[in-house]
């Protein structure tokens, strides 16, 4: 892995921490990776406990919130989650994986310490995971938010939900929810223990990817009854918390897959270098020499893309537009990568004997979640044209 740039504004724990997560994934967590309990529906529960058993053996449980409770920064933790994603069951033994890893940063930031204890506290052990309940089914909340159907109307001191999600990560199995609904003052963003006899799974999504424990989820909330010190904030604060969580969220998702890529390049060039066609290694003849040259480039600028909007998020600022030009670059150039590494790898890149038509697959899905690309771009027109009209002289 690449040190010259994460050196720069990281403390030195933060890289020895790095560096024993690196390890630890390489020669623990690999092993793993042909385990039979992992399915089209995400890393079976009893393989999750068993690498999370080995993960705080090590000292590495939820690595980037060390004991105490302070996160790293948004650039040291670059270089943990980086490393952790040099396999896909690393953030799933580390604890850096999503949903959880950005509940975990939403309810360290927003939460009181009440919710902190009884819904976060387990979370950060590893010992629970969670679920976030925002996407809604076609005519509901998606790329666009404000289309949010899901209700919530206040009864006495407590609040009672009705609605449906959908593509929701992670819930069969989760013990900690955080379900958004609309009120009469806005989005309202509710804890909740699960599972919950008014929560309802109607389906498991059968997806094209499969990395994340508890698959993908379509939800009905049936008269949901919730008392009101388990909302987060105030009533109409919901989307306000939302950015709070989807920013940093967006660039997790970069720093793991990138760790991911780092590896399937890491195999693909083995491959390349060891296998002849037409009297020489595949590597030596141009075709496939600059794919895996090209993918060199991509990795080093996702890389600087990453450090650079962990860097505006280290100010303070929810850097919506830079983590959305973030995720778009960096999906983007992570696909390009996958691809790559299949094609060059002919037959052998389709197969699971390896990790890369698996990594193909979870990043065709990354360019969809947390935002497509074309939304991103959308969002990203817009503020320019706002930009521009801000800057013209008043008539």
């Amino acid at each position: 892995m690449s040190a010259g740039l994460e050196r720069r504004g990281i403390s030195d724990r933060a890289l020895a921490l790095a560096d024993r997560v690196e390890v630890f994934v390489r020669d623990t967590v690999i092993p793993y990776e042909k385990d039979a309990r992992q399915g089209p529906h995400g890393v079976d529960d009893a393989l999750v406990k068993e690498l999370r058993a080995l993960a705080r053996a090590a000292g590495l449980m939820t690595p980037h919130i060390p004991e105490g409770g302070a996160h790293l920064t948004q650039r040291e933790t670059a270089a943990v989650l980086i490393r952790s994603g040099l396999s896909p069951l690393g953030p799933v033994a580390l604890n850096t994986a999503a949903p959880d890893e950005g509940n975990m940063f939403l309810l360290g930031k927003v939460a009181s310490d009440d919710l902190k204890a009884r819904f976060l506290a387990p979370l950060m052990t590893g010992e629970a995971r969670s679920a976030f309940f925002m996407t809604e089914p076609d005519g509901g909340a998606g790329s666009d938010p404000s289309m949010m159907q899901t209700t919530c109307v206040p009864d006495g001191n407590h609040w009672v939900i009705n609605g449906r999600k959908t593509y929701i990560t992670g819930v069969v199995g989760a013990k900690v929810g955080i379900v958004m609904a609309k009120a009469a003052e806005g989005a309202c963003m509710f804890l909740v223990d699960l599972p919950h006899p008014a929560i309802r799974v109607v389906r498991i999504l059968d997806t094209i990817d499969g990395s994340m424990p508890g698959g993908h989820a379509e939800i009905a909330i049936e008269d949901l009854r919730l008392p009101a010190d388990q909302m987060l904030g105030a009533a109409g604060e919901g989307f306000r918390y939302a950015q709070v969580r989807l920013a940093p969220a967006r660039l997790s998702h970069c720093m793991r897959w990138l760790g991911a890529c780092v590896r399937a390049q890491e195999i693909a060039v083995d491959y390349t270098n060891r296998r002849h066609a037409f009297g020489k290694p595949l590597i030596e003849h141009e075709g496939v020499g600059f794919m895996l040259a090209q993918n060199r480039i991509d990795l080093k600028q996702a890389e600087l893309m990453t450090y650079w909007c962990a860097d505006v998020l280290d100010t303070g600022a929810y850097g919506t537009t830079e983590s959305s030009m973030t995720k778009v670059a960096v999906s983007e150039a992570l696909m390009r990568i996958a691809d790559n590494c299949v094609q060059v790898m002919g037959g052998q890149g389709v197969t699971a004997d390896t990790i890369v038509e698996k990594v193909f697959r979870e990043i065709r899905a990354f360019r969809i979640y947390d935002g497509p690309t074309e939304v991103h771009k959308w969002s990203l027109a817009n503020k320019i044209a706002r930009d521009w009209k801000k800057a013209q002289p008043e008539s």
